[in-house]
């Protein structure tokens, strides 16, 4: 089986970061458990990212386990990397995402 490397777009990154921070907010250690499982799932990617589907156009999503959010990201089989491109609030537009990475 092939392995992928998995890479985190700044954009994604930022997203992490401020889902934690608002969890952390909202009920301490939340945001913790967010980021752990939010990276353990993207880690999972380098498995085999071919069981999601794609949703639009290229990008495939694959649901981040007891939070409301969806990991967006892209398969570059060329040089066989995963980019993770955003974490989206599955209550928000799933349109969003094209706002926040044009480059696909």
């Amino acid at each position: 089986m092939k392995k992928y490397i998995v890479k985190i777009e700044p954009e994604a990154l930022a997203d992490i970061q401020e889902i934690t921070n608002w969890y952390n907010e909202a009920r301490t250690g939340l945001g913790k458990r967010f980021q752990n499982t939010v990276i353990k799932q993207i880690n999972s990617l380098t498995k085999n990212p071919l069981i999601y589907t794609i949703r639009y156009k290229e990008i495939r999503c694959i649901l981040v386990e007891k939070f409301p959010y969806m990991v967006h990201f892209y398969i570059n089989n060329e040089n066989n990397t995963v980019e993770v491109l955003a974490i989206i609030s599955t209550d928000r537009n799933p349109k969003i995402w094209q706002n926040k990475t044009s480059k696909h």
